[in-house]
Order: structure tokens, then sequence, then C-alpha cells
């Protein structure tokens, strides 16, 4: 008896690493449905706005499906005229790459370096530098891969969504309240994070767009897009986004209007990100900054790009199923910011 709890222990540690390989494996089929539920909780309200004009239900899911459809086609339509037109011209960066260093090997050489002796001329590969842009992109070309997929996912998700009060209450006799009320305070944290973030993350790839169209760095569009996209990635979706676009005008413009471009970048991340974001976001996501970092190392390692991007909505949804079990809210508590433990234990004095 006394080997039980370390055995129950050990159980569940071993059930917890079959699930998850379960997820890694499945991954393919699981990632388009699971962006399919959250596009689903972000039009939720769209739908139902329009039956209380009183639209019929089949019209108004028509409608918003088509209307996120056509948004996605729209914009995966530009985005890839302009990574098919950087991929055609990608050669003649990485020959001016190439040109640059050759210019650099021949200075220092000016300056009695032996760079045979330090095996400089052969340990650098012009191309692999630009090729960094290539991969940046190609990741971001396979998010619009499955759309047609996550469309009719989402609609029929939306479908049902008008029909799931009634099959709670089916589910769980005389809890069919409180388990609507759950599920409804989810939805409703999701929508909001989204919607927030979508807003910063909008403004984000505008400033970026507008000011690399300033300083006239080729494919504005799609540096302001691909920041759009990467700020939903906590932490270092900023960074990741601005690599690509000041490599690019270290080739294309030179190295002070790459620290241009760079200083750009780090503005508006700083402006947004460290100063608009906090202010209109609050703690109401209720997860600590380590557990964001966190769950963006894990999701990422599980699902790539695209676990990044859905690792803060995945948190959300995991810490509030653990909050609302005895056994596990220990845990959920864990994973919430301080200000929840500070406020509680000033509510206790």
């Amino acid at each position: 008896m006394e080997q039980r709890p370390s055995f129950n222990a050990l159980l569940a540690f071993a059930a917890l690493i079959v699930v998850i390989a379960g997820l890694r494996a499945a991954q393919t089929l699981l990632i388009p449905f699971l962006f399919a539920i959250v596009l689903a909780i972000v039009v939720l309200p769209v739908v139902i706005w329009l039956e209380k004009r009183r639209i019929p239900r089949i019209l108004a899911i028509l409608t918003t499906v088509s209307g996120v459809l056509g948004i996605i086609v729209m914009v995966g339509t530009i985005t890839g005229q302009s990574i098919q037109e950087f991929t055609r011209i990608l050669p003649q960066y990485q020959d001016t790459v190439g040109q640059h260093y050759r210019d650099l090997l021949s200075w220092v050489q000016a300056q009695g370096v032996d760079t045979e002796a330090l095996n400089l001329g052969d340990s650098f590969d012009p191309g692999s530098v630009m090729n960094i842009i290539g991969t940046v992109l190609n990741s971001l070309v396979e998010l619009f891969s499955d759309t047609l997929l996550v469309t009719v996912v989402m609609a029929f998700i939306l479908a049902e969504a008008s029909a799931f009060p009634d099959k709670l209450g089916r589910a769980f006799p005389g809890q069919e309240e409180t388990g609507f009320d759950d599920v409804a305070q989810l939805a409703g944290s999701v929508q909001r994070y989204l919607l927030l973030k979508s807003l910063t993350s909008g403004l984000t790839g505008i400033l970026v767009g507008l000011w690399t169209f300033a300083l006239g760095l080729d494919f504005f569009i799609l540096w302001g897009f691909l920041a759009f996209v990467l700020n939903y990635i906590p932490t270092i979706g900023s960074i990741v986004a601005a690599i690509p676009a000041v490599l690019l005008a270290s080739v294309q413009l030179g190295p002070g209007f790459a620290a241009l471009v760079a200083g750009g970048y780090l503005v508006v991340n700083i402006s947004i990100g460290n100063v608009m974001e906090p202010r209109i976001m609050g703690d109401q996501l209720g997860l600590s900054p380590m557990v964001v970092f966190l769950s963006l190392v894990f999701w990422g390692w599980l699902w790539g790009p695209a676990g990044m991007l859905l690792s803060v909505p995945l948190t959300v949804v995991l810490r509030s199923v653990l909050i609302h079990r005895d056994e596990t809210r220990w845990l959920a508590i864990l994973l919430g910011p301080n200000r929840t433990l500070r406020q509680r234990n000033a509510d206790r004095t």
C-alpha cells in the first residue's frame, strides 16, 4: 500500500508521455481542426449578431464562413505573390551577399590578416544567409495549405454551436447551467485575447509595413504581414519577424539602412508589445509570463510554428479545464499570474 501513490504517479507520467507522443504523431490531422476551433470561437459573435438581425442561422453561418474564407484567400494570394517574386530574385540577393563578403575578405587581407590560414574563404556560404529568409517564408506558406479543410470544419462547428447547450444538458443533467457558464467563460476569454491580440498585431504589421516602405525596402507588404502573423507568437515572434527584413535591408540598402530597419522594429515592438499590450490586456489570460514562455517552447517543440501560434489559446484552455477539478486546481493556480495570488491573499486578510 505504501507504494501505491508512487505507482499512481508513475502511471500518470507514463500516460502523459503516451498522450504527448500521440499529439505529435497526429499533428497533421489535429492542427487544422484546432485552427478551425479557434476561428469558430472568434467568429461566433458575428453569427450571433447576424441572427439577432433576423437572418436565418444557415445564411448567417454561410455569410460568416464566406467572409473568413475570402479574407484568407485574399491575404494568401497577396502574400504568395510576394513570396514567389522574392524566390525569383533570391539568386540576385545571394550574389550580392557573396560580393559583399569578398569585399570584406579583401579589406581584411589588406590589413595583414592571413584569411587562408583562418579558413575564412570557405567557411561562409552566401546562399545560406538568404536561405534563412526563404525558410521563414516557406513556413508561413504552410499555414495556408489547409485553408479549405479549416473553413469546412469551422462551418460545422458553428452549425453545432446552437445545439450545444441542449446536448450539455442531456449529458450532465442538473449541471447544464454551470457547465454552459464554464464553456461560455472559456470561450469569452479566448475571444477577448484573440481580439485584442489581433488589434495589436494589425497595428504592428501596419507600422512595420509603412516603415519598410518609407525606407525603400523591397516587399514591404510581405514584411508587414509577416510582422502581423508572427506577433501572435509571444516573446520571440517579433524577433523572428525582424530577421528576414534586416537581412534583406543589409543586402539591398546597406548596413546603415539595415540598422534603421532594425531600429524601427525595435521601437514598434517595444511601444506595442511592452507598453500597449500589457495595459489593454492586463492579467485577463490568467497565465504568468513564465508559463506563457514555457508553453511557447512546449507547443513549438510539439507542433512547430503552428504550435507556437496556438500556444497561448491552448494553454488558456488547459488551465480552465484544470481549475474546475479539485484534484488539479493546484496546478491551475501555479499556472496563474502572481497578481491573482496576491489578490487572493489580500482577500483572505
